[in-house]
């Protein structure tokens, strides 16, 4: 059965902008190559850190949602920490309920008029 998920996974501040897109390319990559189907995938961009990890207090956020079999998490998440760019994941299923508010969140955003918009 398929179910739905989340992965957020924290890419070392300490790369490029180039190095950060190809380590993000290659989970989405695997991700797809092992039977799972991209929902849905966020760039949060450079964000600080709560705590420091490995002595750095920021790191690139991405954000996948996905379907799959619960078997590829433990692959993905063993090539996470495989991975010396990853610094931070976290892997969640999601209940309909979820499911459903992401794609809500998604809709109110795509149609949402920009400001300068508002304004005329």
């Amino acid at each position: 059965m398929m179910n739905q998920y989340e992965t957020v996974f924290i890419v070392t501040p300490v790369l490029s902008e180039e190095q950060m897109k190809e380590t993000v390319k290659k989970f989405s990559g695997y991700l797809a190559e092992n039977g799972g189907e991209i929902v849905h995938e966020d760039n949060w961009g450079l964000r600080k850190l709560a705590y420091p990890i490995q002595k750095k207090s920021t790191g690139f956020y991405h954000l996948i949602e996905f379907k799959s079999g619960g078997e590829l998490i433990n692959r993905l998440e063993v090539e996470f920490r495989r991975d010396e760019r990853i610094i931070r994941f976290l892997t969640v299923r999601l209940d309909k309920f979820a499911v459903e508010y992401n794609l809500k969140r998604r809709k109110l955003a795509s149609n949402e008029p920009t400001r300068e918009n508002k304004e005329e």
